[in-house]
């Protein structure tokens, strides 16, 4: 297979990975995500054909809120189904986000990660507006630069489509959904490869069909309800393997090594930054010209940050660390600390010889 180059930005890599998978997209424009779908909808417009050898079907709501709710009932209905969003956009899809995680219908969401609006207005990036979806229930995927994108937004869709959670693909705006690289572009032949078409009969075999009747979206009582939703760890305990299998392919093809945690710098060192999105890049060359130096250090990149996989993190994290910065782009007011601070912490817990956090 011939290695295609092309200059694009991050917003393109991650519409070309997704418009593979998608068969409707629901959208509505918020910045910096807005490029996503106007892509979706300029190839869409062009006859341009996914892997199932369809031209994916554009639908534009009035509001952030109808974009969740017109994937919420196109997946009910056995579309694979996709959205694009940031900050106060991705908000008004929490109610429907709840919904599909619960239902196990597996939608993916391409945030460009930016600022909520708080004391004041702000288009620029942080990791608030994905933060505040952590409790949802949706797989959280991020990526560091408009590479990854290309080669991880693809991860998304086919561990959504094997484990039946949802997941939320994310990556700083602007940052990395504005800045415009030389990457290799990914051909669909290997989605179609890796795609596993079983998962997707039956996922539309569970869909809404006046033949087969279902009822959905029942009232329940507390025990019912809580054994239910007990039911589903099953699932989210299985996520991080599909996640790590599906790297483990793409890193085959690319040469590119990809984990839910990836580690860069020595083997001894004493000292990590564990942090996500586009300061890993920036992290990774100051480690790199430390390191040269005699330094011990290293960085520690978040991939899989929902369900937050103890596992694969000490498989990562050198035995000899003794101090580690934990790097949040975020301001999570009343708080101990922020989320990706508290959940290393809590890996830590009861530890001997626990390192300094």
């Amino acid at each position: 297979m011939a290695i295609k180059m092309k200059t694009m930005d991050g917003n393109e890599a991650a519409a070309w990975a997704s418009y593979a998978f998608t068969e409707v997209a629901g959208i509505y424009p918020i910045t910096p995500s807005t490029p996503m779908a106007e892509y979706t909808d300029e190839w869409a417009a062009r006859g341009h054909k996914n892997i199932f050898g369809s031209t994916v079907k554009v639908v534009e709501m009035q509001s952030e809120a109808g974009a969740a709710g017109s994937v919420h009932g196109s997946l009910q209905a056995g579309a694979l189904t996709t959205t694009y969003t940031a900050s106060q956009g991705l908000l008004l899809k929490v109610p429907n986000m709840y919904k599909m995680a619960g239902e196990l219908l597996p939608s993916v969401i391409h945030v460009t990660a930016r600022a909520l609006a708080a004391q004041a207005l702000s288009i620029f990036g942080d990791h608030q507006d994905i933060y505040s979806t952590r409790m949802t229930g949706y797989a959280m995927l991020a990526t560091n630069s408009v590479q990854e994108v290309m080669d991880l937004a693809g991860v998304a869709h086919l561990a959504a489509i094997k484990s039946r959670i949802p997941f939320l693909h994310f990556f700083d705006g602007f940052r990395t959904s504005h800045e415009i690289q030389k990457v290799e572009v990914m051909d669909y032949s290997v989605f179609k490869n890796l795609v596993d078409m079983d998962a997707i009969a039956e996922f539309r075999a569970r869909a809404l069909n006046p033949e087969f009747p279902t009822t959905k979206g029942t009232a329940q009582n507390d025990d019912i309800y809580f054994q239910t939703r007990e039911a589903s760890n099953k699932f989210y305990d299985a996520v991080p393997d599909v996640v790590a299998h599906y790297m483990g392919e793409i890193s085959k093809v690319t040469g590119r090594d990809y984990k839910p945690f990836n580690y860069y710098g020595a083997a001894d060192a004493e000292n990590v930054i564990i942090a996500m999105g586009s300061v890993v890049e920036v992290a990774r060359e100051v480690v790199e010209y430390l390191n040269a130096k005699g330094a011990k250090v290293g960085v520690l990149a978040v991939h899989l940050y929902r369900p937050f996989s103890a596992k694969y993190f000490f498989d990562q994290l050198p035995k000899t660390v003794k101090r580690i910065a934990v790097l949040d782009r975020t301001k999570e007011p009343g708080s101990l600390g922020e989320p990706l601070y508290l959940d290393v912490r809590a890996l830590f817990y009861g530890m001997e010889n626990a390192p300094m956090i």
